[in-house]
């Protein structure tokens, strides 16, 4: 099965490609753009499969099928699930979300195995490309919350997220502690945060902290295979990220 990563991020790329190969499977070429990929489309045999992200560092993904005619079976990878999850039940493809987990991966693999051992071949998968465009659009392109409010007695604070080291919860509450070392209220939930904060800007490390990598001072070693996060100014707090989110965590930084 001859097969191709199209994926923007370099070390994700090769991380992937290294994953393929402890599942036998061979990756002949690694394109990071949509100009890169319609060029290579032009002069090559179209492969098996594709992994293709969907937000590529010159546009989306899509823009290359807007171009060349692909019949190869494609695996999206992509950080926005809830959308993905939308677009890929109505057309039955299947995708995975980054950080690409190994036994997600390893499932991806085997169907699509069995899909060539089968009667389908890969030029008669029809991907209706316009339908999870549409769905996918305006998510990718979508702003995420700028700023928070808080009481702070009778008068309402602003907050820019920009301005916010880490938000926590504590005593069944959630907090956004800030660069000048204080820390407000707000009246929202860790897990409503998770649709609100850019993904590229803050990541949930544990049950209790989110962390914004713009206010990152130092990252340490601790126990048990876990790491330690010092912030700018923020010290009150020890923010510890969960093994469990340890790998995870990595590649977030990169």
């Amino acid at each position: 099965m001859k097969t191709i990563i199209i994926e923007d991020e370099k070390p994700a790329a090769r991380r992937l490609g290294r994953m393929l190969e402890s599942l036998d499977l061979s990756v002949s070429t690694m394109l990071h753009s949509v100009e890169e990929a319609i060029d290579w489309f032009q002069n090559n045999e179209h492969p098996d499969l594709i992994f293709l992200d969907i937000q590529l560092s010159d546009g989306l993904s899509f823009e290359i099928f807007d171009v060349i005619e692909v019949h190869s079976a494609i695996i999206f990878t992509t950080a926005f699930d809830e959308y993905a999850l939308k677009a890929f039940k109505l057309n039955s493809i299947d995708y995975l979300l980054k950080p690409i987990d190994d036994e997600d991966l390893e499932q991806a693999v085997v169907k699509y195995r069995k899909m060539f051992k089968s009667d389908n071949e890969p030029s008669k998968i029809a991907l209706d490309f316009e339908d999870i465009k549409k769905l996918l659009v305006n998510p990718l392109e979508r702003d995420y919350k700028k700023r928070f409010t808080a009481k702070v007695g009778q008068h309402l604070k602003i907050i820019n997220s920009e301005d916010v080291e880490c938000f926590y919860s504590e005593n069944k509450g959630t907090y956004a502690a800030t660069k000048d070392g204080r820390n407000y209220l707000l009246d929202t939930t860790l897990e409503q945060l998770e649709e609100e904060l850019k993904p590229q800007v803050f990541f949930r490390v544990s049950r209790k902290f989110y962390v914004n990598i713009d206010h990152i001072k130092d990252i340490v070693s601790y126990t048990n295979s876990r790491l330690q996060i010092k912030l700018n100014n923020n010290v009150d707090h020890e923010i510890i990220v969960s093994r469990e989110k340890v790998k995870d965590f990595k590649l977030w930084l990169e």
